[in-house]
């Protein structure tokens, strides 16, 4: 090995013109195809920017999944409703930005809209290495309402997002993903919904129990990612410590985790927990970008988070990535896609420029 591995998390915020061709088609002023239209576009122009920045591995920024990474799945659903779930986020001022998932209104559950379309796509426009975000099962769980669906129970419901998740994951490998990475962005979350860590146990089984089919190999190229969320310069956990979250993360069965750490106040803190929880079949790619700080980070810094990191982690198993994604809904204009694309040009050269240090 003479390189480090480096991959982004998922979204790269849109243009202006497709932020604003879907609120036309949610008005019904253009027409589904219309949007597509404007969305490959976008699409296409983002995996041009991505393969410029130098990066190994690269994707389609998420352009396509209308509303949000977390919604996508829905897109031209009949059977929700708009008033789900609340997810509350503060910035560093205690401002408070809420986001809604949707309410499931009946049965049965299908994915409207999944991974392996995107990704099929993106593969015939490069010849990179292309990575696959997808949902975590465990967020879809959130969709059925307090009051039980007549004729369709929660326990049918849980069964049929595994089967959906599952079947995404299985058909994103066919297609040769390089890693499909489950966005696991709730899992810090739930501790703040219930302290006792009960919640997150369930969602970590829940994510386990679609993953029981794959093979040893196939799990190599299956990721989880955790952040604290990114959403208008805003977090939804960031105050939860990792000491509660990743002795239970650590328990996924998958081969790759992505955890969120430039944004972290005491990153070797975390840094040495993660070290008493490896195992020798796994990486784990460290954030070395914050998404949400508008200043743009040097490849220098880049490079002693990485020299930081490889402190408490054998370089064969370490890898860098983004905190997590840059403006995941798509309303998100707080951060511009210049500015994505550099932060991500300074995480590539600061990890090539820590790789040459580390591995000569």
């Amino acid at each position: 090995m003479n390189s480090i591995p480096t991959e982004h998390i998922g979204s790269i915020p849109r243009p202006l013109e497709l932020i604003e061709a879907y609120k036309k088609h949610v008005r019904g002023e253009i027409s589904a195809q219309e949007l597509d239209a404007i969305a490959m576009q976008a699409t296409l122009d983002t995996i041009g920017k991505l393969e410029e920045t130098g990066s190994p591995c690269i994707g389609d920024g998420e352009q396509r999944k209308f509303s949000s990474f977390a919604s996508y799945y829905l897109h031209g659903a009949t059977n929700i409703a708009p008033d789900g779930v609340e997810i509350v986020f503060t910035d560093s001022n205690q401002h408070r930005l809420t986001r809604r998932l949707p309410r499931l209104t009946g049965g049965g559950f299908r994915y409207q809209m999944s991974g392996d379309r995107f990704l099929a796509e993106t593969l015939k426009h490069t010849t990179l290495p292309v990575k696959q975000a997808i949902i975590s099962p465990a967020i879809l769980s959130f969709l059925y309402p307090k009051i039980a669906i007549e004729g369709y129970s929660q326990n049918q419901f849980l069964r049929d997002v595994t089967r959906e998740y599952t079947s995404e994951i299985q058909r994103c490998l066919e297609l040769g993903a390089h890693k499909v990475q489950i966005d696991f962005t709730e899992g810090r979350l739930s501790l703040k919904l219930d302290p006792s860590g009960e919640l997150l146990e369930g969602m970590i089984d829940m994510i386990n129990s679609g993953l029981d089919g794959f093979s040893a190999e196939q799990r190599q190229k299956i990721g989880l990612h955790t952040c604290p969320g990114s959403d208008r310069d805003s977090t939804h956990s960031a105050d939860v410590d990792y000491k509660y979250l990743l002795p239970t993360l650590f328990q996924a069965n998958v081969g790759n985790f992505y955890i969120a750490m430039a944004v972290e106040p005491e990153p070797e803190k975390a840094l040495r927990l993660i070290q008493t929880l490896l195992r020798p079949d796994i990486k784990v790619f460290i954030g070395v970008i914050d998404p949400i700080d508008p200043q743009i980070e040097t490849p220098e810094q880049v490079r002693d988070r990485v020299l930081q990191a490889a402190q408490y982690i054998p370089v064969e198993q370490l890898g860098t990535t983004d905190d997590c994604g840059f403006s995941p809904f798509l309303d998100d204009d707080s951060t511009s896609r210049d500015t994505a694309f550099a932060k991500i040009s300074a995480r590539v050269q600061g990890t090539r420029m820590a790789a040459e240090i580390l591995l000569g």
